[in-house]
């Protein structure tokens, strides 16, 4: 796989999971829906709108077989940054699975790399 698309891709996958974490961190205690106008929303839809264009810039470079396998990193990417930064537990079957997703992803890329 192409540096810069591997590099493009990996920073999509980020900033879509930075979204998310963004909006779990901005929805906390939150009840009325004026009270999800906030930087970290805002600051969410930024880093998913930006992934957005990334992912689609990477989509008019290779194919989605090869495209789509990163979104896996997503939810990786949520889930340790769910435990490192919001300070929520992961039970080891979840730790065991984002090992196996990366692992996938791993295999997929290597696949793909061999065509």
């Amino acid at each position: 796989m192409n540096p810069l698309l591997a590099a493009v891709l990996l920073l999509s996958t980020s900033l879509a999971a930075g979204g998310q974490l963004l909006f779990r961190h901005g929805a906390r205690g939150r009840i009325e829906l004026v009270d999800f106008v906030s930087w970290t929303v805002v600051s969410g839809l930024f880093c998913y709108g930006l992934s957005t264009l990334l992912w689609i810039w990477a989509l008019s470079r290779a194919s989605l077989v090869t495209v789509y396998p990163f979104t896996m990193l997503t939810f990786a990417f949520v889930y340790l940054g769910s435990a490192l930064l919001l300070k929520e537990q992961m039970p080891p079957q979840a730790i065991l699975g984002a090992l196996l997703i990366a692992a996938g992803l791993f295999a997929i890329v290597q696949s793909a790399a061999a065509n």
